[in-house]
């Protein structure tokens, strides 16, 4: 061990929780007190300065970002909000649902953090010591204010508060630090002896104490009886300070004994865990608890068992472990027990590397890399200050539920922002290639007076795409660039040589007066101009439709605001088509019989089948419940969402973390009836119908 350098510790190939503390010290070449001002200058020279590692961000999402109407970010951030959630950055309700991997806290995140102590399974150690002088000694090495959850439950366990400091003066007190992993206080006696108490870890605490191996031993296999029943223990140590010093050692710490935690975990958030796996949504326990522990309690949520300790984290992405190589052990494991703030780190930047959209919940200073590494940080409703500035989400309320309640609200925002991209660079590449030609074939100069009527009767219609009705992807969702480009650019040049169309039948030839009746303009520059205003103004407003579609246009009923607004700007353009007659943009009205006429031919324009695919959409529907019944499950056809085709293998993760979860579940039950309702619920069935099928 004395070839340890600090090298060795960067590179994380020594594992410092093996090693004693105060050998972790000599070697670290450090005290309690911290470094001195040479050994601090070369850790900056190894290390570097302390900094948080900063999200890459796509300068052309950024872009994106911004094209998306500000009002429309304000109405959706407050719906998030609403439920529980406060965005620090309006890209994370976006990242919120395309994420495929939740990192989870256990303590106060998967459980109640309300913790509560049994005392009739109480340990204690020594002579003359009983259960409650073991109570005592944790209360007194607790804080009696700002307390944490532990604090309050041991001292809570007392007759009354006010004992934990009853005739004794406090002239020190340790707080608890994720490193040491305990407290401690000093204090003086009426007597005016000097005595030091810690609480902790128990594996801190027997550390501390250098017990014999024996009785070692005994505290851990003490230990392990208490983490097979989903308890949580706390080791409680006590010694004498002969030199009255706050400083001074004292005497040899003696191990008193050990408290039994329970914290239970929450109602809701095995229906949350429940939710999550359909929507794509891998939730992963992180818990600093032992591993048992942890496997209890995932089984308790309904979730997978297949969980590891964090030693497993350890090494480089060739290590295997149980067969497999680290990365992809991460990657299927349900959880990981026993972490340190830098675990977190590590795995959210191995989920990173395996190409996953990460989440991670965080309370404390520590925390804070990993927050701010992962795609989306969350820090907890009562989250430090640090991990909240880390964070991009802060969360209001207790629990997963805001976060899993939040992924379809998000994904249907995103399905929003990505209607409207594509209709931003449709409209675009339609406005400018479509009068682009018309004024290059024909010499015709469009007004720009009713290009900006235009597009002021645009802007007030799509405003309301924010509360358009939308379907949002059942799985994590994600920019496509180069098919929002593609899908952009072939709907923009459609639309602009449907006008360029237009143009050529109503200047050209006589095909409106043969097919509707109307008078020919093809001499009249001026109703020219009202006509293809008209044209390009519906065109350019139903666009919307098709954007926001995933079949032909109209297939999906759009939401009634928006089909009222596009409704209201066409009859005020249609009437300014009409009946204007304006001197200053070339503009004379053209009468109801062209109006109509123009509206029948740009409605038309929007498909070429018969009943707007009415046989297709029938065929799609029919195959995808097929596929819903799982009568249809080897068609990679019958995908109703085709733009998810490449996040099928993602989703296959979460699948497989619900099959574990259910196999976790099924060992527990012992009964007819448990096996019988377990089969029915994997298979989806309703337990109700089939209730009285069965007796046991």
């Amino acid at each position: 061990m004395g070839s340890m350098t600090l090298e060795d510790v960067k590179n994380e190939t020594v594992d410092l929780e093996t090693i004693p503390v105060q050998e972790v010290f000599a070697h670290l070449k450090c005290s309690k007190q911290g470094l001195t001002g040479t050994e601090a200058q070369n850790r900056l020279t190894i290390f570097g300065p302390n900094k948080l590692e900063e999200k890459t961000e796509s300068k052309l999402l950024k872009f994106l970002g911004f094209m998306w109407n500000p009002l429309s970010w304000v109405m959706e951030a407050a719906a998030v909000m609403a439920i529980g959630a406060i965005p620090k950055r309006m890209t994370a309700i976006e990242e919120i649902g395309r994420h495929d991997v939740l990192c989870s806290d256990k303590t106060g995140t998967l459980t109640l953090n309300k913790l509560t102590v049994d005392k009739t399974l109480i340990e204690e150690y020594g002579k003359g010591i009983d259960k409650d002088t073991v109570l005592l000694y944790a209360a007194r090495a607790s804080r009696v204010e700002n307390q944490d959850a532990i604090d309050t439950c041991i001292v809570g366990m007392l007759a009354d508060a006010k004992e934990a400091r009853a005739g004794i003066q406090e002239v020190h007190f340790l707080p608890f630090n994720p490193v040491e992993k305990r407290t401690a206080i000093t204090y003086i006696d009426g007597k005016g002896d000097w005595h030091r108490i810690s609480k902790g870890a128990p594996e801190q605490i027997i550390e501390l104490c250098r017990m014999p191996k024996e009785a070692e031993k005994r505290v851990h296999g003490l230990i392990d009886q208490y983490a097979d029943r989903g308890l949580r223990s706390l080791g409680v140590s006590y010694q004498a300070v002969p030199a009255k010093n706050k400083d001074s050692p004292g005497e040899p710490w003696q191990f008193v004994g050990l408290l039994p935690l329970f914290d239970p975990p929450r109602h809701d958030d095995a229906e949350t865990i429940r939710r999550a796996l359909p929507l794509g949504v891998n939730v992963k326990m992180i818990t600093g608890d032992q591993l048992a522990i942890g496997k209890e309690t995932a089984r308790r949520l309904g979730m997978g068992t297949n969980m590891y300790p964090s030693t497993t984290l350890l090494g480089d992405k060739s290590t295997e472990m149980s067969g497999l190589p680290i990365d992809e052990l991460i990657e299927k494991a349900d959880g990981f027990a026993g972490v340190f703030p830098e675990h977190k780190y590590e795995i959210v930047k191995r989920l990173q590397d395996r190409k996953h959209i990460c989440g991670m919940t965080g309370d404390g200073v520590n925390d804070a890399p990993a927050l701010k590494k992962a795609d989306i940080g969350i820090a907890v409703d009562d989250a430090t200050d640090a991990a909240r500035s880390a964070s991009d989400i802060v969360l209001t309320e207790p629990g997963l539920s805001v976060i899993v309640s939040a992924v379809l609200p998000s994904r249907a925002i995103f399905q929003r922002m990505k209607n409207y991209t594509i209709y931003a660079v449709s409209i675009t590449i339609r406005i400018v290639l479509g009068f682009m030609l018309v004024a290059l074939l024909w010499k015709f100069d469009f007004a720009p007076f009713m290009v900006l009527v235009i597009a002021i009767l645009n802007d007030g219609t799509i405003m309301t795409i924010s509360k358009d009705r939308v379907k949002p992807s059942p799985t994590p969702d994600s920019w496509k660039l180069k098919e929002i480009f593609a899908t952009g650019v072939v709907l923009g040049t459609y639309m602009a040589l449907i006008t360029v169309l237009f143009f050529y039948l109503a200047h050209d030839t006589e095909f409106f007066p043969e097919t509707f009746g109307v008078r020919s303009i093809r001499e009249n520059e001026k109703e020219m101009m009202a006509a293809l205003y008209l044209q390009v103004s519906i065109i350019s407003q139903a666009l919307i439709f098709v954007t926001r579609s995933r079949s032909w246009s109209f297939v999906e009923r759009p939401g009634a605001l928006l089909v009222i607004a596009f409704f209201v700007a066409q009859l005020l353009a249609t009437c300014i088509a009409v009946y204007a007659n304006w001197e200053f943009c070339k503009m004379q009205g053209i009468g109801w019989g062209w109006g109509l006429s123009i509206w029948a031919f740009t409605v038309t324009a929007f498909t070429n089948k018969n009943d707007y695919g009415k046989v297709e959409r029938e065929a799609q529907w029919a195959t995808a419940q097929r596929t819903l019944h799982g009568l249809n499950q080897g068609s990679s056809n019958s995908d109703m969402y085709t733009d998810n085709n490449g996040y099928r293998e993602l989703s296959e993760i979460a699948e497989q973390a619900a099959k574990r979860a259910e196999v976790a579940r099924l060992r527990e039950l012992h009964t007819l009836k448990g096996h019988v309702e377990s089969v029915v619920k994997l298979k989806g069935l309703d337990i109700e119908t089939i209730n009285q099928s069965y007796t046991v």
